[in-house]
């Protein structure tokens, strides 16, 4: 359903999806590139959201600041990290203390990663594509919650084997997960991006032996 909360510089809307039983935790899910057609209808963002719902999760997808609804104008250099604190805000007002996830894509993904490094409402974080090659992604260093990073295998914005370049020392919680031969968008694998999702929410969920 398409719900609407305040955010730091005005009303923000979303699309807020349950599960078909009661939901055992909440994630927000963040779009690419307000400036290049990013918004929450974006195939990744809704599969990763399916994804997570097939878990028992409620999902909400929202539209950044400036994106269609949502009143404000795009920030870029970190402002954004509000709203998505705004989303959580709403999340936890309308399930109470369940856990709290996040996930992004792309740009989505580096908003996540910087409010997650210091946001410890954030108990996992999905990060699909993060862009390392084009942004500062120092924030991951910082993460203390587990993750997982999706990379797509020839993405010109960024890979794996980038981010290990680049940081030497990642969070020992993180799980990197690569998708062989696959563009920036992931063209004729999201299905597969989806299951990788799903995958990771299911492990998070099931029972240490």
């Amino acid at each position: 359903m398409n719900v609407d909360f305040p955010g730091p510089v005005g009303r923000l809307e979303g699309i807020l999806e349950e599960p078909e039983v009661q939901p055992r935790g909440a994630a927000v899910l963040c779009h690419p590139h307000p400036l290049h057609g990013g918004t929450m209808r974006n195939t990744i963002v809704v599969r990763a959201a399916r994804a997570l719902r097939s878990e028992g999760m409620a999902t909400l997808r929202i539209n950044f600041r400036g994106v269609e609804g949502s009143e404000g104008v795009h920030d870029g250099t970190g402002a954004e990290e509000g709203d998505v604190a705004a989303a959580l805000e709403f999340l936890t007002e309308r399930y109470g203390e369940v856990p709290l996830w996040a996930a992004g894509y792309s740009f989505g993904a580096r908003t996540v990663c910087g409010l997650a490094s210091k946001d410890a409402r954030i108990e996992r974080v999905v990060l699909i594509a993060l862009p390392v090659a084009v942004y500062a992604c120092e924030c991951i260093q910082d993460l203390s919650q587990p993750g997982l990073c999706v990379f797509a295998g020839a993405d010109e914005f960024g890979t794996a084997a980038e981010l290990r370049d680049r940081f030497e020392d990642l969070p020992r919680g993180l799980v990197l997960e690569e998708v062989p031969g696959a563009d920036h968008f992931f063209r004729g694998k999201t299905p597969i991006v989806e299951e990788i999702v799903r995958s990771f929410a299911h492990a998070a969920w099931s029972p240490v032996p």
